[in-house]
């Protein structure tokens, strides 16, 4: 066994078990019990996100995926930080 063939089967689990965790972060965001707990889903829904857009781009050896996640965690953050303020004052800009 070479080591490009074990690096590319831990990288397809490692995509499946970050495929299964956003699975249940977009259910825990459609079910979850309180509104806090969703914004919490969501918040771990995207930086779930940014793991499986560098899975991807290690798996395909490509540097537009990295790009990607990076945008995805800047929009990510200025989300939560929106949702949060929302949740506590009930106003995001003041």
């Amino acid at each position: 066994m070479s080591g490009a063939t074990v690096l590319a089967w831990a990288l397809d689990i490692a995509v499946g078990a970050v495929a299964l965790a956003m699975l249940m972060c977009a259910w825990r965001l459609l079910r979850g019990p309180s509104l806090p707990d969703r914004v919490l889903a969501l918040d771990t829904l995207y930086v779930n996100a940014i793991a499986l857009a560098v899975l991807l781009g290690l798996r395909q050896g490509s540097a537009v995926f990295f790009e990607a996640a990076l945008i995805i965690a800047m929009l990510g953050f200025v989300s939560t930080v929106a949702a949060a303020r929302y949740l506590a004052r009930g106003d995001v800009i003041e």
